[in-house]
């Protein structure tokens, strides 16, 4: 249930139908649409979920490293990366990643920081945008998704609720922390970054936070060879990054488009390396 509580569905597909749809109406308009309610709300979310962190962050580590009996291979290299950003004081970061299992979201922020080190720097510990059907059955799934830093969205929901979501995305990236998103929107049915299909919501939020530097993150496991639910108990994975400052000379629309382009060609080449280093 806890890796479940951070999967992601296809909450970024939403979010990327949303920004598509409104990224005419100005670079502040999600911004404006989360309340003074929302922002505390938010901000209430964190605190429990920063509170009880020293028990769900080395458990969702546990549960990966034992009892699936996962491996995970290049963290060190990413964590210096992805740490170096945030020594480097020069503003939010956002992290993009390639998808194939549910449970990606953990994988990532696995091999970003070890448990001890989120728990003194907790703002480094990415947000996620899990489907809200996901989690919806049970109260305990929905306490979960609530600690472990989610704002759930509703794919195919209405406009206002979607705008709302990215709303409270970029008021969490412009303030420090760190989300994560899937440029693909949903996990790749050809097992490969799909270059075609990217999503804008990664190139909304950007042009809202324009300090915001990006870090991409491939992961896969020696085993996948396509999407899937879970990865096969005793699955190796290779993760490797790469820092990316998207920039453009276009405006609005356009320039959610190029950012999104530009991010899902370094998921590409990451990919790339990986299948190179395999032969």
């Amino acid at each position: 249930m806890i890796l479940r509580a951070l999967s992601n569905g296809g909450g970024r597909a939403a979010v990327g139908e949303a920004a598509a749809a409104n990224a005419a109406d100005g670079p502040r308009r999600s911004e404006s649409v989360l309340s003074r309610q929302g922002r505390r709300a938010l901000s209430v979310q964190r605190a429990v979920g920063w509170v009880l962190a020293p028990l769900w962050v080395p458990a969702v580590v546990v549960l990966m490293r034992w009892a699936f009996g996962w491996r995970l291979e290049g963290a060190a290299a990413v964590r210096r990366e992805y740490r170096a950003l945030w020594e480097a004081g020069e503003g939010p970061v956002l992290v993009c990643a390639n998808h194939l299992t549910l449970v990606d979201s953990a994988l990532v922020a696995w091999a970003l920081g070890s448990p001890a080190w989120y728990l003194t720097h907790y703002a480094a510990l990415p947000w996620n945008v899990p489907e809200r059907r996901n989690f919806a059955e049970s109260l305990p799934s929905r306490l979960l998704v609530y600690l472990m830093k989610c704002v759930p969205v509703t794919r195919g929901g209405d406009r206002a609720e979607i705008a709302a979501v990215l709303g409270r995305l970029s008021h969490l990236v412009a303030r420090g922390e760190t989300v994560l998103l899937f440029p693909e929107g949903g996990r790749s049915r050809s097992g490969r970054v799909d270059e075609e299909n990217v999503t804008y919501g990664v190139g909304r939020l950007l042009g809202e936070v324009p300090a915001c530097r990006v870090l991409c993150v491939y992961v896969r496991g020696e085993h996948q060879d396509g999407f899937s639910d879970l990865p096969v108990r005793g699955e190796r994975f290779r993760a490797r990054c790469t820092t990316l400052y998207p920039t453009s000379q276009w405006t609005g629309l356009r320039r959610a488009r190029d950012a999104s382009r530009q991010i899902i060609q370094a998921l590409a080449r990451l990919e790339q390396r990986h299948f190179d280093d395999r032969e």
